[in-house]
């Protein structure tokens, strides 16, 4: 071993910036074996020729690229080779941008609607405009005691779905204009699930228009909803309005989010005409 021309492993993990933990994982993937191995200490040296293609592995980390990827263009140096995976990297490295805008546009959904929950002002009713929205819906008859009766459903609407679509404020509770205008508060003959624009379902999805409605949003979860229907009915009612559709009841602020009851929102929404 001529010492004067290769570096222990301390030395080429200080040299590029990494640990000697991940020298090791690119020895085991195949990626970097060192030049010597001191067979009665297990010290482990490196030459030049392995600095340049750890300078190698390094960059093509930087571009995402996998370890087998990388490995397989180690062994096998090419420079057709290099320009088809560098293509196919392209594409997968904009696809990947593409998600993480879906998903950055989700969060920002997420954050607002957190943060109009919190600062809701309670126990006053309302006629606003209610944009249009794209829903999964089911018809399902139920009682809501506990926030738990509620999952069956959700686990309906979730079925064979990729993803996890049921998060703050997208499940709710609905019931219909025939039962609300008889004046029967106390259960649900409706299931759904609000779809944002960057969701993806796989099954029947049916779009909202924009419709007028009474609103009111008040502090607990779906079982102190039947005295603010009530309230909201004889508003209809005084207003010579009429009911145009089922009701949209969503816990805004629920379990998922906090173990203090004090804070639940739970917003009612009739459309009205």
């Amino acid at each position: 071993m001529d010492n004067k021309k290769l570096f222990m492993i301390g030395e080429v993990a200080k040299m590029f910036h990494i640990s000697m933990g991940t020298l090791r994982h690119y020895e085991k993937a195949g990626l970097l074996r060192p030049e010597y191995i001191d067979e009665k200490t297990g010290y482990r040296y490196y030459g030049v020729n392995q600095l340049e293609v750890l300078n190698t592995i390094r960059y093509l980390r930087v571009l995402d690229f996998s370890l087998p990827d990388i490995a397989d263009f180690i062994n096998n140096r090419d420079i057709d080779v290099m320009e088809e995976k560098l293509v196919i990297q392209k594409r997968i490295i904009e696809e990947k941008q593409r998600e993480l805008e879906r998903i950055s546009s989700k969060l920002e959904h997420r954050l607002k609607q957190l943060q109009d929950a919190k600062g809701s002002e309670l126990d006053v009713i309302k006629v606003e405009t209610t944009p249009a929205i794209r829903i999964v819906r089911i018809e399902d008859s139920l009682e809501l005691k506990t926030y738990l009766d509620l999952e069956y459903s959700i686990r309906k609407i979730q079925e064979n779905q990729k993803e996890a679509l049921a998060f703050l404020g997208k499940v709710g509770v609905g019931i219909s204009g025939e039962m609300l205008t008889s004046g029967e508060y106390d259960k649900y003959n409706v299931v759904f699930l609000v779809l944002d624009d960057e969701d993806y379902y796989q099954g029947e999805v049916e779009t909202l228009p924009e419709q007028k409605s009474v609103v009111i949003r008040f502090c607990g979860g779906h079982e102190k909803s039947p005295v603010y229907y009530e309230r909201l009915m004889k508003y209809i009612r005084d207003n010579n309005m009429s009911v145009s559709g089922f009701s949209r009841e969503i816990t805004l602020i629920d379990y998922g989010m906090t173990n203090d009851i004090d804070k639940f929102v739970t917003e009612i929404r009739i459309p009205v005409e």
